[in-house]
């Protein structure tokens, strides 16, 4: 039984978004249909443009929303740690952690992003910027302690790379635990940034 069916009718833009994640994970953000996209979330295509403007829209929303999500995060993951290196592994756990819970966003946002023009994919870029601020901070600190020896952007822009593309091959239930994965990811970047 559904959801709208028991009575706990799930408010239609997240009925709309939840649909669209899926289905742009899937075939692509040019491979969806809008009329795929309106019977997947349950509505017809004259109301599904009232609640998302344009597929264009919808994209950025999905995209941003992941961001934030991982943002939001990142940060309460620093705060809660200590001196640089503590930070730094502690922000790797909840970026793979967050891959791991919202696979479908991870995958919209990695592969579908570029799909986004003008004054959204501005407003995108600044916010991945953001998050790109959170790993340079925890770097920096790094350097300033002693425990690492660089925070370029190079630096930073690798460990992004090779953490963010974990989506590809990570499996939240695989035999390795999250925790472990995230530790070995970590214990890989943090060798090649130490100090010698």
């Amino acid at each position: 039984m559904s959801a709208r069916q028991e009575g706990r009718e799930e408010p239609t833009r997240d009925r709309i978004l939840k649909a669209a994640v899926e289905i742009f994970a899937e075939k692509g953000y040019h491979g969806a249909g809008m009329t795929e996209l309106g019977d997947a979330a349950d509505i017809r295509r004259g109301a599904l443009y009232y609640h998302i403007g344009s597929k264009e829209e919808l994209l950025f929303d999905l995209c941003k929303r992941h961001v934030e999500v991982a943002l939001e995060r990142g940060r309460q993951a620093v705060a809660r740690s200590g001196e640089a290196r503590e930070q730094f592994v502690a922000l790797v756990r909840e970026h793979v952690h967050t891959l791991a819970d919202r696979r479908a966003d991870v995958v919209v946002a990695e592969r579908e992003m570029h799909a986004l023009t003008g004054d959204r994919a501005v407003q995108l870029t600044k916010l991945r910027r953001e998050y790109q601020d959170l790993f340079t901070s925890v770097l920096e600190l790094g350097v300033s302690q002693g425990q690492f020896s660089r925070a370029e952007p190079l630096d930073v822009m690798g460990v992004l790379g090779l953490l963010n593309y974990t989506y590809m091959w990570l499996d939240p239930q695989g035999p390795v635990p999250l925790d472990d994965v995230a530790d070995r990811l970590s214990g890989l970047l943090m060798d090649g940034l130490d100090v010698r």
